[in-house]
């Protein structure tokens, strides 16, 4: 882990993401607790426990963004996932243990690719000598006269010709049949149905079944791609992969669960309260610390970190279970969205909508130029919708910028070289109409 300070992570996150001080503080302090954490004896490591957030705003202000940034800059393995894809335990649907295997799934592709980046340099000679093989045939016999086409001087000098020509490039385009390896799984264990079915057996049967191969014709780019994936496989050692994914997971792991405020079930309970109900008391146990069974072996949750999420507009964080209340003890309120937060999303995130616009006309040859005036109209007409429909924060700005920009993108292939300058008045003319119509506005803003 990055030995990142709070402030150094908090100032990272304002890069990206306008204002919410309170939740970057308490995420960025949480993030800093695991560093702290593991610099603690061995007796008293095990007994810090994470201290889980919970996040409540109006969709669309940078719940889940905050998280996934801070994952992203972090290194940690992270998976978002909605609360209310989960059903109670015996009933049709997901079990909340799933979130726990899906974690692991997004760590042993973090380590996979950095233990990639160990072999890549082998795994790519090992593809050139393959590639040789199958452009010039196997090596001669040692006996087979010097002067004979197939002697192995020859076969030595043709073979150093095609790796000339090869690290040129002019063989891209040149076709080879090569041995694809597939395993064959029934299908009754493909698909959903895989995660319902015993993981043991499941292990049992990607062990025992054959694998089928077969001979497809392509490419020299396409073989190389093929080959390179199948070198790293060969040179990673799988076991390895999977003890420090878990490991990853275990220590640095952030499960960020959304709608939290939708599984809280009415007084009335009955029906579908009944499972509500049900996922939030097996929600409960994984969040606490307990053991999951995966396929790469058991991973403990004490010290994953959870960030639970939800607008809470029919509900308070008080109507959920107060079992599970306690295992959030961080409450963040994030605000809505104002005009002039508006202003600053559009303009000052590294990778603000107006930049990234910008960046994909210039690929057109036309340079977009947003006047000031531009900005402060776009912000109006978003915080005006936001206001007079549903609030979906920020989001609005994409539907916006699309509508403003529409015209503009289907054009742009057939313009000349040029620029275009966006200001108050080519806002008002591309928006009013429909932001004046408050029932279009719901359709198309």
């Amino acid at each position: 882990m990055a030995e990142l300070t709070p402030r150094q992570i908090v100032a990272e996150l304002d890069r990206h993401i306008v204002g919410q001080v309170a939740a970057k503080r308490a995420v960025a302090v949480a993030v800093r607790n695991r560093w702290r954490r593991q610099r603690l004896s061995e007796e008293m490591r095990p007994e810090v426990a994470p201290k889980n957030i919970m996040m409540i705003g109006p969709t669309g202000v940078g719940k889940t963004e905050i998280a996934r940034r801070l994952a992203k800059l972090t290194g940690a393995p992270f998976i978002k996932v909605e609360a209310t894809r989960y059903t109670e335990v015996g009933y049709y649907g997901r079990d909340v243990e799933s979130m726990v295997r899906d974690l692991v799934e997004n760590a042993i592709g973090l380590v996979r690719e950095k233990e990639r980046a160990k072999v890549e340099v082998e795994a790519r000679a090992r593809v050139e000598q393959r590639l040789l093989d199958l452009l010039v045939g196997k090596v001669p016999d040692a006996d087979a006269p010097a002067d004979s086409p197939h002697s192995q001087e020859r076969y030595g000098r043709t073979r150093e010709k095609m790796r000339a020509m090869l690290a040129a490039g002019v063989l891209e385009d040149r076709r080879v049949e090569i041995t694809v390896e597939q395993k064959a799984l029934p299908l009754m264990f493909t698909g959903a149905g895989m995660e319902q079915m015993d993981l043991d057996l499941q292990s049992m049967f990607e062990k025992i079944l054959p694998k089928s191969t077969s001979r497809r014709e392509m490419s020299v780019a396409e073989a190389r791609k093929l080959l390179f994936e199948q070198e790293c496989d060969a040179l990673i050692n799988r076991d390895k992969v999977h003890a420090e994914a878990i490991d990853l997971a275990e220590n640095l792991g952030i499960i960020f669960i959304d709608e939290i405020d939708k599984i809280v079930a009415s007084e009335h309970v009955h029906g579908a309260d009944v499972s509500r109900q049900g996922v939030q008391r097996d929600l409960l146990p994984i969040v606490e610390g307990t053991t999951v069974q995966t396929r790469y072996g058991w991973v403990k949750t004490d010290h994953i970190l959870f960030i639970a999420a939800g607008a809470f507009h029919r509900a308070k964080p008080s109507d959920l279970m107060p079992e599970l209340q306690g295992r959030f003890p961080i409450r963040v309120e994030l605000s809505p969205l104002t005009r002039a937060d508006f202003i600053r999303i559009l303009t000052e995130p590294k990778n603000a909508l107006t930049k990234q616009y910008q960046a994909l006309l210039a690929t057109e040859g036309i340079e977009v130029v947003f006047q000031e005036d531009a900005i402060e109209a776009l912000a109006d007409y978003a915080f005006q919708v936001n206001q007079t429909t549903q609030n979906i924060g920020a989001r609005r700005l994409y539907t916006i910028m699309e509508r403003l920009l529409e015209e503009l993108s289907f054009e742009a292939p057939d313009m000349k070289m040029g620029r275009v300058e966006i200001n108050a008045a080519y806002v008002r003319q591309r928006l009013s109409e429909v932001a004046g119509d408050e029932d279009l506005s719901k359709f198309i803003l």
